[in-house]
């Protein structure tokens, strides 16, 4: 790997999967030239291109988070800007859009420029940094969205905090739509969730949980919806974890409304049902819930009502995690095994094919925030990845970059691997 070598790139006789171009070759060249993609190399430019046999691979374009955690500023016993983004060229992602959860809270153009700055130096990949829709993500005063968007935000979120109150989060959709931000919204009535520890059914009976009923999410997806309707801003959902979320965001986009979601690729290959053990890895905020959430959602996937796969990578400490259940924080660190899990859950079983997943990890999520990403089109900044969609794997700690240690797929049997990733033309993952 040598990040510096920005010599010309030609990777041939790969699989070439482009869904914002409607390309799937079954043997193609892909070519970059100075950071961005080309038609073709001229002769000068071939002899001194860095030519990689794609035989077997797949390229693609790099892949797109909408929703992760990278631990800067002030979180970084969990993560930090220069593990996770390695963590994120590991998994294959180019883009990833980072939460404002931080410490303190990226509700102001000082936190904002920070971020930026620590980006700038540590960075393996390209990061985009979000905004808090409310002052210190507490749901009551607005934060200042043109200043933090002129700052350089992509999107404003209230996180895993959400707005609480419809009239606050009306002010925040039509002021949002002022500077054409898109409000991303983790949907959750924190009445109905207090002290909830994993999804609320048979499990959480068995194993003694105070559950989460789906019913807390469902009712914000509505009351979202309606708003959107209301306000005419536009609003993405994040990591739905329901069934019934995901028909009320069908019958929104049957209405045209300008409604957007995502689900996390470990709610795409897990249930309710792996908690059994009481693993503190996989105690995650939605929580895995049903077989039968777990198949709407991929339908709703495969259908076009949910437009995006992510990650949801949420870092925490060895430290935080062992301990018992119900003290352990939400989150899984997914960076590395995004990919992975998602061409288990969906295309190794049979349930889509491979250039839908593409779409859903790279076209889709570039779509919903109208990112210039997620392609592989002459003119485009060269992120791409080569995939071995064969490469059967168990990941074991020593594969991840990640800092926290809380990747709930260490020891699981996956399918699907990233094998390289490149950002501009420059190798940042792989041998």
């Amino acid at each position: 790997m040598n990040p510096a070598d920005n010599s010309p790139l030609w990777i041939r006789g790969a699989r070439v999967i482009d869904p914002s171009a409607k390309r799937d070759e079954a043997k193609g060249d892909v070519f970059a030239l100075d950071g961005k993609f080309v038609d073709q190399l001229s002769t000068a430019d071939q002899a001194k291109a860095r030519i990689i046999d794609g035989t077997g691979l797949v390229v693609a374009p790099g892949f797109v988070d909408l929703n992760c955690r990278l631990g800067e500023p002030g979180r970084t016993a969990r993560e930090t800007i220069h593990t996770g983004t390695r963590a994120a060229a590991a998994g294959g992602f180019t883009t990833v859009v980072t939460m404002p959860d931080s410490l303190p809270a990226a509700d102001n153009v000082g936190t904002i420029q920070l971020l930026r700055e620590i980006c700038s130096r540590d960075a393996a990949v390209r990061v985009l940094p979000t905004g808090t829709l409310t002052k210190g993500h507490e749901g009551k005063a607005l934060a200042p969205l043109g200043t933090m968007k002129k700052a350089g935000v992509v999107a404003v979120t209230d996180t895993t905090s959400g707005v609480q109150n419809n009239e606050i989060m009306r002010r925040a959709l039509e002021y949002a739509a002022m500077f054409d931000l898109v409000v991303l919204d983790h949907c959750q009535d924190s009445s109905m969730t207090e002290g909830g520890q994993m999804h609320e059914g048979a499990w959480s009976l068995r194993l003694g949980l105070r559950g989460l009923p789906r019913a807390a999410e469902e009712v914000v997806v509505s009351s979202d919806c309606l708003l959107a309707e209301l306000t005419k801003a536009r609003i993405h959902l994040q990591h739905l974890s329901s069934g019934g979320s995901a028909d009320i965001v069908r019958r929104a986009k049957a209405k045209k409304l300008a409604v957007t979601a995502e689900v996390s690729a470990l709610h795409l290959l897990l249930t309710d049902a792996a908690l059994a053990h009481y693993g503190t890895s996989l105690k995650t905020n939605p929580p895995l819930r049903e077989e039968a959430d777990r198949l709407a959602l991929i339908a709703a996937l495969v259908d076009g009502t949910i437009d995006a796969i992510c990650s949801d990578h949420s870092p925490c400490t060895a430290t935080e995690k062992d301990c018992e259940f119900d003290l352990a924080p939400f989150g899984a660190a997914m960076l590395e095994t995004a990919f992975a899990a998602a061409h288990t859950a969906l295309v190794t079983s049979g349930h889509a094919d491979l250039p839908l997943l593409i779409a859903r990890l790279t076209h889709g999520p570039a779509k919903t925030l109208g990112l210039s990403a997620g392609t592989l089109k002459a003119g485009a900044l060269a992120d791409l990845v080569l995939l071995d969609p064969k490469a059967a794997w168990t990941p074991t700690s020593a594969d991840l970059s990640s800092k926290s240690g809380n990747n709930p797929l260490v020891g699981r049997a996956l399918t699907g691997r990233v094998r390289a990733t490149f950002v501009g033309g420059r190798q940042v993952f792989g041998a």
